[in-house]
């Protein structure tokens, strides 16, 4: 199952980048093409964890996790809010999720 996880990121992040430049028309299904990205990113992450022992990169971990529930929580908001308030959630949630992944992969690659 691992071995679908990039595949399934990549989808998913496709379905978020597509539902959110939609969702700036007020299409109607927007809102449930963002949700669905966000689902299999999340998903994605919530299944693929960190075993060691490195303080930094669990705290990273979290981070990112943390971005992950934000990615949904913006869905919720994309249906239940007038305007656009959601973009802060989403904002929030790229800002987390774009620091942890540039961090850990320098991490990864400097064998800390």
């Amino acid at each position: 199952m691992k071995k679908y996880y990039p595949a399934i990121f990549v989808t998913g992040a496709m379905f978020i980048l597509l539902g959110a430049a939609i969702m700036i028309t007020r299409w109607t299904y927007a809102p449930y093409i963002y949700s669905a990205g966000a689902l299999m990113v999340a998903a994605v992450q919530f299944a693929d964890g960190y075993k060691g022992n490195d303080v930094t990169m669990k705290r990273l971990r979290k981070q990112q996790i943390f971005g992950a529930i934000l990615l949904l929580l913006t869905g919720m908001f994309m249906f239940t809010t007038q305007h656009n308030e959601w973009i802060i959630c989403l904002t929030i949630a790229a800002i987390l999720e774009l620091y942890s992944a540039y961090r850990m992969s320098y991490l990864e690659k400097n064998g800390k």
